[in-house]
């Protein structure tokens, strides 16, 4: 099955296999990223949460669904890795602004 995503968002996706930069690119200047109940304002910080992430553990993910919400597009994605609790599927919500994500929460 074929996910069709907006642009941003899989911009986002693609630069998760890069690294902590690209990925920071993917937002707003001030957007907001909400990660295992941790916070993260800025790209500095996004990228810098992205960086240590990768350093940490290694991952795939498949994205599983998507839901425009119009205020929100939601995205399940199944996840495995050396990370605790492996494999889980993981809720994406992302706000967008113009061509740039806003904000993201993740959470199972």
């Amino acid at each position: 099955m074929s996910i069709s995503l907006p642009k941003p968002i899989a911009d986002y996706f693609a630069a998760d296999a890069v690294d902590g930069a690209a990925v920071a690119k993917c937002f707003t200047a001030d957007a907001v990223v909400i990660d295992e109940k941790q916070t993260y304002q800025g790209r500095d910080a996004i990228a810098g949460w992205k960086t240590a992430a990768s350093e940490k553990y290694s991952y795939e993910s498949e994205l599983l669904s998507v839901d425009d919400q119009g205020d929100s597009i939601i995205v399940t994605a199944h996840l495995t890795g050396d990370f605790p609790g492996s494999p889980i599927d993981l809720r994406y919500v992302f706000a967008l602004s113009g061509d740039a994500i806003a904000r993201l929460e993740i959470a199972p």
